[in-house]
Order: structure tokens, then C-alpha cells, then sequence
């Protein structure tokens, strides 16, 4: 009897040890009302909690390395450190000169030579992994994971292009798809899901997933499984072979079977969960720039954002000009003229100045004098931006930046890279520090989400990563993109800056639109192509119609995109629903801009004037004409002097419409 109740004991004792072994930590929000949970226990889990309820339930956070040894698995805590950080960020180029940096820190020390620091913001929690030592080694595999306590419902961007029998195709995509809305446990769980993505956590809390510093490490994917996600990123390339669009892409043949390579001492991508109580907070929170790396340059005074006047979209198709347009002199010099009278900062010399299929910047077409045509723009106080794909820049990338800037250049266009291995990563922060090195900005094309790149080097000015008005050339009337465009300033757009490239002349009402690659249309009328370069980020912002268009269509819109700022002293989301509509003021020095957009709903919104302050003020607006809903480019131009009592004033929208102001005191 008393070895019967001897080994029961032993047995309740051996049962009980693991959980007496755990050890619980919290986190809290500055305010108090954001906070996690982390557990060192047979595995290290954190969870999130918003106002007192689990939004996130308890979640493994480990990684794999070739040591042997797994992160975050039976982890032995050695030290903790708490510390909280009250700070002013510099945040030039972007939606407001300054941002307020404030949470709560702990970081925690484990044996293994490996840190994990948390951060819990008013605005959401973060976590990354840091590599305290010094002997080099691959990452096998990084376990990350979310998993929601209900069946939330969830707003995801697939990869586009899925092959079932090869699901690893994936991994090489553009970064550009519309949202499925469904339930987590319905999402198609073969399927990889970029980043950002929604969580609807109910009782009007949003969460947004996404990620940061993402630098010499591979970008997550998230995969649903069940009632979580958990996280897939690419392979290291082994082989990669030339090829692609017109031989500018490299492509991956095999891969090793790690995803990253470490060489020493560093830190690792920043994972982010923002907290959102009203859906306008989300397309207002800075967390992707905050914790990003500084600011790397000690001078960016020659970083100069501004409009471009862009010939890729409208085909370089102009008219009542006695030569054939095309990539030629004569139809430049026309995009430069056109740019110089309207006070457009750039033009854009897109894909096709270089021989196509040699991926060799060095062989200019013989219809263009490359030179020539800088000059002739610098006489008109116009800058020259050219186009280059992946490969042909990568390949001999200090040579090409040297070369083009002493020419005069002022940057890059840089497309097609269309993955996001750790080499592909790697690349993004060579090119960026390559151009700062020869002050040329850089636009990032076939590229992923902005993940801290343009606060660590602020001459890269603009990311694609967005399913944006190109889209427009060629895809069915099926696509709803007005109420993509009244989705992405609260998801996509809550990781930085976008280059959607608005500002269509022809514009489509709802069941107008067609497909067309040499005079394409934008879904949606005139007002809302003009709230648009208010809604959204694009420090370099293209004008992406014809300038014949623009010249005699535009009338007073083209003088107003003309001389809209691209980058804000403040910015204040005064409104909005994700999928539904949104409002948005932006202010450079005293003078305010105002936009809105909605879906094919129309709408009336109470605009709330009280940031202006009371007073007189002089305003040009726009607004849809009262037949915008079956002729989508009639709209209302009207200007004068208003009294602003701080009462809000009603707008109305027509389906797929928008507004746009300036406010002047």
C-alpha cells in the first residue's frame, strides 16, 4: 500500500514539475490596455490581450538552427531586462515630420547566445529574435505562429499565382492581389498569404499583421491551419538561373534546406501585431517605421520626393504631334515640356530605352539620346528617373549607379525582383545604400511590402507591392477595384509607402469599364483619381495618364495633382471603413489637403473640420458632378473663401467617387 501511494506521489510530482518549472511574464501598453503574456516554459509562447481580452491566443515563437539546438524550445531563461522608451523619431519623406515613439521593453536573455526582446505599444506588441554570438550558422526554420481564440474572420492577400502541384512556385511572385474575406477556417490552407493581413477580433477590434527590419533575412508568408497561422518563409537559393521577363529576373532552380545564412552577432526581423479599435487607426499607425533601423545617412538633403510624369501606363500614347510617339527623343522631350509647364518634378523613362532581353543598362536603344534627353529635361528644371530590371541593375550595380548619376540622373525604378529570399533581401539594402552612395533615389518594383527600409536609408522613396492602377490595363470588369482601393490605406498601406500610380483622365462609371493596354481607364470617377493622391503615401508619385489627357481633359484636376506635396508635415485619418470608405487630411506648412474615397456605394460623409480651427479660409474642391455615377469624369470645381465654424460639412460621393481639397488659411 505505501509503494502504491510512494509511486503515485512521485508520479503527481513528475506531472507537476514542468508546470512549476514555467515562468510567466507580462507586458503592458503604456496605457495599460495592450499586453502580453509570455511563458518560458517547455516552449517560449506570448499571447495578446486587449482590454482585458485574448485576442491572440498563447503562441510558440521558436527557431530551428544547424547547431542543433531550437530557439524557444525547453529554453533556460538567464536574465531579464525591463525599460521603456519616450521619444520623438525623426521621420522625414513620410505622412508627418515626427513620430511619437513610446512602449514598454523587455528583453530576455537565454542560454545559446540568443536574446528575445518584446515591445507592447498603445498601438499594438512586436517581438524579434537577437543573436548574441559570434560562430556563424544557418536558420533552418523559424516557427512562428498566430492563433486566434474564435473563428475569426480574416482579410488576406493570396499569392496569386498557385500551382497545387507545385506549391513552393509561390515563393516567386509579385506581391499584387485583391483580398479574400473569409473565415481563418475556411482560407485555403495550401495557399501562402502575404503580408500585411487582418484579423478581425470582433467588437470593432482590428489586428494587422505584419513585419519590419527585414534585412539580410527572408520575408514571412502565413499559412492558415485550422484556427491559426503559422509562418512559411523561402528557402535559400541554391542555383538561380537567368530568365524571366525579357531576361531580367533570376529565377530559383533549387534551393539548400535552410532559409537564412548567419555570419555573426545580429538581430532579426521585428514581428508586429497592431491593435486597432476604430479601423482609422490602422492607416495611421507608424509601428513599421518606428521600429525599423535609423536613419543611415548623415546627409539626404539631395533626396528630392516629388511627381512623376510616367509613360508606361497610357502607352506613350500622345497626339497632335507631327512625329510617331513611341521610346524615341521626340515623345521624351514632349513628357519633359509637358512636366516643365505644369511644374512636375520628374519623368520617367520606363522599360524600353534599353536593348530589351540583354539585361545590359549600357546598350541604349538608338531612338534615344540618354544624354540628350538629360540635359534637355535639366534646361527645363526637370529630373530624368529610369527604369531597370532586377538583374540588369544588380549585375554590375556600383558601375550602373556611377555611371547614370554622373550623367545626371536623379534614380531608379528598379523592377521585377519578384521574390523575397534572404538574397533578394540582401539586395534591397545593397541598392539602397549603392544609390545613396551616388545620391539616386530608389522605387521598388515587383517588390514586397515596405518593411523599414525607407526610415534605415530615406532615398528609397516609394515600393510597389500593391495591385494598383496598372492592373487596370488588362484585367476583367470582375475586378472590384474601388473597393480594393478603400481596403489598402488601412492594410497594405500600414506598412509605408505605396507607388498605386493614380491619376487616370478616363474614367470608367460603374459598369463602363473595360480593359485597354493603349488607352486605359480607371474604375470610379475623375474625384475619386484625385482623392487618391490624398488617401495614399507616395513620397514619388507618378501621374500616370497621357499628358495629351491631361492637357485636354485634365483642365483644373491636372493643375491640382500637379502641385499636390508628396510628402506631409501631418497627417490625420478623419474617417473611414476598411472595404467601405475613407477620409484623409494631410498638411504641409499651413496649407491642408483633403480626400476622400469610397466603393461602388455612394455615400454621404460628415467631413469633421475642427483640425482646421476656427477662421477664414480659401478653398478649391472638387466633387462628384450629379452625373458622376453614369459619366464617372463629371465633377465640380468650385474655389472661394469659406468661414470654418468647426462644424463638420457634408460630401457626397457617387458610386466609386471621392472628393478633393485645398484649404488654405
Amino acid at each position: 500500500m505505501i509503494t502504491r501511494h510512494l509511486i503515485a506521489w512521485v508520479a503527481a510530482v513528475a506531472l507537476a514539475a514542468p508546470a512549476s518549472a514555467q515562468k510567466s511574464l507580462e507586458l503592458a501598453s503604456p496605457d495599460g490596455k495592450v499586453k502580453t503574456n509570455i511563458t518560458v516554459g517547455q516552449t517560449l509562447t506570448y499571447d495578446l490581450q486587449v482590454d482585458g481580452r485574448q485576442v491572440i491566443a498563447p503562441s510558440a515563437l521558436t527557431m530551428k538552427t544547424s547547431t542543433g539546438v531550437e530557439w524557444g524550445v525547453s529554453p533556460k531563461l538567464k536574465g531579464q531586462k525591463r525599460s521603456s522608451l519616450n521619444e520623438t523619431v525623426p521621420s522625414p519623406l513620410t505622412r508627418q515630420s515626427e513620430m511619437k515613439n513610446e512602449c514598454n521593453v523587455l528583453l530576455l536573455t537565454f542560454a545559446g547566445n540568443y536574446q528575445v526582446e518584446f515591445r507592447a505599444y498603445n498601438e499594438g506588441v512586436a517581438y524579434r529574435y537577437i543573436y548574441t554570438g559570434k560562430k556563424p550558422f544557418e536558420v533552418v526554420s523559424e516557427g512562428v505562429e498566430y492563433r486566434l481564440p474564435a473563428d475569426n474572420t480574416c482579410i488576406v492577400p493570396y499569392v496569386r499565382d498557385f500551382d497545387e502541384n507545385n506549391p513552393t512556385r509561390q515563393f516567386q511572385n509579385s506581391f499584387e492581389n485583391t483580398y479574400t474575406i473569409d473565415a481563418i477556417s475556411k482560407l485555403d490552407g495550401r495557399r501562402y498569404s502575404f503580408l500585411p493581413l487582418i484579423v478581425d477580433a470582433g467588437s470593432g477590434l482590428k489586428l494587422c499583421i505584419t513585419e519590419t527590419h527585414l534585412e539580410n533575412y527572408p520575408g514571412l508568408y502565413l499559412q492558415a491551419d485550422g484556427q491559426r497561422f503559422r509562418g512559411v518563409n523561402a528557402p535559400y537559393p541554391r542555383d538561380v538561373k537567368q530568365g524571366g521577363h525579357n531576361n531580367l529576373q533570376m529565377q530559383v532552380q533549387s534551393v539548400e534546406n535552410f532559409i537564412a545564412k548567419v555570419g555573426g552577432a545580429r538581430s532579426f526581423p521585428w514581428r508586429i501585431t497592431m491593435v486597432a479599435r476604430r479601423d482609422i487607426d490602422l492607416a495611421q499607425n507608424n509601428l513599421s517605421y518606428l521600429l525599423a533601423a535609423p536613419n543611415r545617412l548623415s546627409d539626404y538633403s539631395w533626396v528630392k520626393p516629388g511627381k512623376v510624369a510616367w509613360d508606361w501606363w497610357n502607352d506613350w500614347n500622345i497626339s497632335g504631334v507631327p512625329f510617331k510617339s513611341g521610346v524615341n527623343n521626340e515623345t521624351y522631350k514632349y513628357y519633359i515640356d509637358f512636366a516643365s509647364q505644369k511644374g512636375i518634378e520628374y519623368v520617367i523613362l520606363d522599360e524600353g530605352w534599353a536593348v530589351n532581353g540583354k539585361a545590359d543598362l549600357f546598350q541604349v536603344i538608338p531612338e534615344i539620346d540618354l544624354k540628350g534627353l538629360v540635359d534637355y529635361a535639366r534646361q527645363k528644371n526637370v529630373g530624368i528617373i529610369l527604369w531597370a530590371g532586377y538583374w540588369a541593375f544588380d549585375r554590375d550595380m556600383e558601375r550602373v549607379c556611377k555611371h547614370f548619376s554622373e550623367m545626371g540622373v536623379k534614380g531608379f525604378k528598379v523592377d521585377f525582383m519578384d521574390r523575397d529570399d534572404q538574397i533578394i533581401t540582401d539586395f534591397y539594402y545593397r541598392a539602397a545604400a549603392m544609390g545613396a552612395k551616388y545620391h539616386l533615389m530608389m522605387d521598388f518594383h515587383g517588390a514586397f511590402k515596405p518593411a523599414g527600409l525607407n526610415r534605415t536609408y530615406p532615398n528609397v522613396v516609394n515600393f510597389e507591392g500593391v495591385n494598383g492602377l496598372e492592373q487596370l490595363k488588362w484585367s476583367p470588369a470582375t475586378l472590384d477595384q474601388p473597393q480594393y482601393d478603400c481596403q489598402i490605406p488601412f492594410i497594405r498601406q500600414a506598412a509605408g509607402p505605396m507607388d498605386y500610380t493614380q491619376g487616370a483622365m478616363l474614367n470608367a462609371a460603374k459598369g463602363h469599364y473595360q480593359p485597354c493596354n493603349s488607352e486605359p481607364m480607371s474604375m470610379g470617377t475623375r474625384c475619386h483619381q484625385l482623392g487618391l493622391y490624398m488617401i495614399l503615401e507616395s513620397p514619388l508619385s507618378m501621374l500616370c495618364d497621357s499628358p495629351t489627357h491631361y492637357m485636354e481633359l485634365g483642365g483644373p484636376c491636372t493643375d491640382f495633382i500637379a502641385q499636390v506635396p508628396t510628402v506631409w508635415d501631418e497627417t490625420i485619418v478623419l474617417a473611414g471603413e476598411i472595404g467601405k470608405y475613407i477620409v484623409t487630411a494631410r498638411r504641409r506648412g499651413t496649407t491642408w489637403y483633403v480626400g476622400g474615397i469610397t466603393n461602388w456605394d455612394a455615400r454621404d460623409v460628415e467631413v469633421p473640420t475642427s483640425f482646421l480651427g476656427t477662421g477664414s479660409y480659401r478653398i478649391e474642391a472638387f466633387t462628384d458632378g450629379a452625373n458622376a455615377h453614369r459619366k464617372g469624369d463629371d465633377y465640380l470645381f468650385r474655389q472661394g473663401n469659406v468661414k470654418c465654424d468647426g462644424k463638420p460639412v457634408r460630401v457626397h460621393m457617387a458610386p466609386g467617387g471621392g472628393f478633393a481639397a485645398k484649404i488654405t488659411k
